[in-house]
């Protein structure tokens, strides 16, 4: 199996990695979970942290084939949209993201002309579904639970697994978002776990859990098999759900999943200006 060359950039704010996945013969790549800086103070967004992508993938020489988000994240706005016009590409999410859509839409009473069709993106990936990154052969799995449409991409040796997983002394994804579901967690897991054992693990966030110095976002298949703190093997579905449930109760909103699921359910575009020319970020007042 072909090895990606992978680069990832951490995010000091939104505790976020975005990877950078190359193929070092063609040198295509994708890039997977990007962001775009957002104040929430004032409002403004910026792009820094997109321009250290775009940068990178210029300076190496590389075309940009894919911009995947492996879900609609609820900390972070994505970039995916900006770095298209920055760098070509295809915008890619997995197919469910029309139920996120529906939800979401409805909880903030998105324009009338707003499409729940996913048709903002110009790619729905279907579960068990095939691509490639120049020569890299790729595969998406629909691994739901954290949302509705969370994705895990394959490619090469390397899987992407989003938020279902953390590194192993930090566990597993919440599962108490709309559409969010704790059983169909613990079984999205069990896909990653039929990954071959040495299956590199790419994650998209780290929060230095206690005794932990070093930020991490990767490990293998084996390790979280042997070691995930919250789903080793030998812990049951019912345990797992028990613990899930039990441990989503006591966990604030994220400081920004308002504006993030507004944008993102958008593929990273804003809400259409209103007739004073300003787009606008809706707070649903007793709603979360």
């Amino acid at each position: 199996m072909k090895k990606p060359e992978i680069t990832s950039f951490f995010d000091e704010a939104t505790s976020n990695v975005s990877h950078i996945v190359i193929d070092p013969g063609s040198r295509s790549c994708a890039i997977i979970d990007s962001l775009l800086d957002y104040d929430a103070a004032s409002g403004r967004t910026a792009t820094r942290s997109a321009d250290r992508l775009a940068d990178y993938v210029k300076a190496q020489g590389l075309v940009t084939e894919w911009i995947i988000d492996t879900h609609v994240h609820a900390d972070h706005l994505c970039a995916a949209h900006y770095l298209k016009t920055v760098l070509g590409g295809r915008i890619g999410i997995g197919e469910h993201i029309t139920e996120v859509q529906r939800i979401f839409g409805k909880l903030f009473n998105a324009e009338a002309a707003f499409r729940i069709d996913g048709s903002q993106f110009d790619h729905l990936f279907k579960d068990g579904e095939g691509y490639k990154v120049g020569s890299l052969e790729a595969r998406a799995i629909h691994t739901p639970g954290h949302t509705p449409a969370c994705m895990t991409h394959v490619i090469g040796d390397a899987a992407f697994v989003g938020d279902t997983l953390f590194m192993p002394d930090f566990g597993t994804a919440r599962a108490d978002f709309p559409g969010g579901d704790a059983h169909a967690l613990y079984r999205s897991i069990q896909k990653v776990f039929a990954l071959p054992a040495d299956t590199r693990i790419f994650l998209n966030h780290d929060y230095l859990p206690d005794g932990r110095e070093t930020i991490c976002w990767e490990s293998t298949v084996a390790e979280q098999r042997r070691s995930n703190i919250h789903v080793h093997e030998g812990i049951s579905e019912d345990a797992f759900v028990r613990m899930r449930n039990a441990r989503d109760k006591t966990l604030p909103m994220p400081k920004l999943i308002l504006p993030s699921v507004q944008i993102n359910i958008r593929a990273g575009e804003f809400p259409p200006p209103e007739d004073n020319g300003l787009s606008y970020i809706k707070v649903p007042i007793n709603a979360l």
